[in-house]
């Protein structure tokens, strides 16, 4: 047997097999950013007994979403319609982890309360895009939070997370990579500011690790994680020294005892893969040296590769995403060596179940 089907604790879940479904952005919410029937079959097709699901980016403040059809749990009427997600996949004996995240400047004013500006560590120019009822869109400009606004902010993570329990999640995921505020915040590219959240390693993390401990209060360590990017590039992101800044953001996560960081390797720019990007998985052997609790990776592996990198011991778990879209029975057939179906990238954002829960499984096939 490899090492991807072999079981593993995850905080107080223990987890039958290290082929995690990844946070996927599929814009499916109904109405209202609420879950309906869809995403729950969606989930319940990739559950298996003992895996472990990511739920995908959830809008944790209203005026958080940089995609028409994201789910939010920012109002106590999104709920019911997770509840449905997480019963579906609680009935075949998986578990799942709510991701929130909040995407700053990567919105639209389409997308915002009463159409105002999305929000931003500074006012930087950039090349982000939102995803609005025209399709991929601009970002448009965006205003500085202030100090009472960043507050404000920590308190809407807190708040989601609590709606979070009562959607019955096992485990609460905070997005702090693809160039979304918390990355944002990360680096300096996108962080000119020179108060206490600006500046130097510790300041420009400050926002995501009272996030983090906000999230904490509400769950207890062991059933929260992180994801980071290192290297992710897009929406205009860069820093001057991502390796010192995501090592020092390593160490501080480190003492937290988190349920896992998540980390995405370079090869996957936000959205897309870029082939010409180097394959190797620098991101987790780098940070393996400085985070000493479970790691999942991410980011284009193939069943051969993600075998390879548990056996080298820089990753515990790896999350699949077009993989997974497109194989609901995915662990199964990476067991079984069976073929995989191919994925299409029209379906991939928004639509109906078509490229969703249309995906055949292996013995339907056979």
């Amino acid at each position: 047997m490899s090492k991807l089907h072999t079981s593993i604790q995850i905080g107080p879940h223990q987890i039958s097999h290290r082929v995690v479904l990844a946070p996927l952005t599929r814009m499916r919410a109904e109405p209202g950013d609420i879950p309906g029937p869809l995403m729950a079959e969606y989930y319940a097709q990739r559950t298996t007994a003992g895996g472990l699901l990511i739920g995908e980016a959830t809008i944790a403040a209203a005026n958080g979403n940089g995609y028409l059809g994201a789910p939010g749990l920012y109002d106590d009427s999104q709920i019911a319609g997770w509840k449905l997600v997480t019963d579906a996949v609680h009935a075949k004996g998986g578990k799942i982890f709510l991701q929130l995240y909040h995407a700053g400047r990567q919105s639209n004013s389409l997308l915002q309360p009463d159409g105002g500006q999305p929000v931003a560590p500074s006012v930087v120019d950039h090349g982000g895009l939102a995803f609005t009822e025209t399709g991929w869109t601009p970002a448009s400009p965006a205003r500085e939070l202030t100090i009472a606004d960043i507050h404000g902010l920590v308190d809407s993570f807190r708040a989601a997370a609590e709606r979070g329990i009562a959607a019955g999640f096992d485990g609460v995921e905070i997005h702090s990579a693809n160039g979304y505020l918390f990355d944002q915040f990360l680096q300096d590219g996108s962080n000119k500011r020179t108060d206490i959240y600006g500046g130097s390693f510790e300041n420009r993390s400050r926002f995501l690790l009272e996030a983090v401990e906000a999230v904490i209060s509400v769950w207890g360590s062991n059933r929260v994680a992180v994801r980071l990017g290192p290297s992710g590039n897009f929406g205009d992101m860069s820093d001057s020294d991502p390796i010192g800044l995501f090592i020092y953001v390593a160490r501080e996560l480190n003492k937290l005892d988190l349920a896992y960081l998540h980390l995405i390797e370079p090869r996957i720019l936000g959205l897309i893969e870029d082939e010409r990007r180097d394959q190797n998985p620098v991101a987790s052997q780098l940070i393996r040296q400085h985070y000493k609790g479970t790691l999942i990776a991410a980011g284009g592996f193939s069943g051969e590769s993600a075998n390879a990198i548990l056996e080298a011991g820089d990753a515990d778990l790896v999350a699949f995403g077009r993989h997974f879209i497109a194989n609901p029975d995915l662990p199964e057939r990476l067991r079984n060596g069976w073929p995989l179906n191919p994925y299409d990238r029209e379906s991939f954002f928004g639509g109906t179940e078509v490229g969703y829960t249309d995906y055949p499984f292996h013995t339907e096939v056979a």
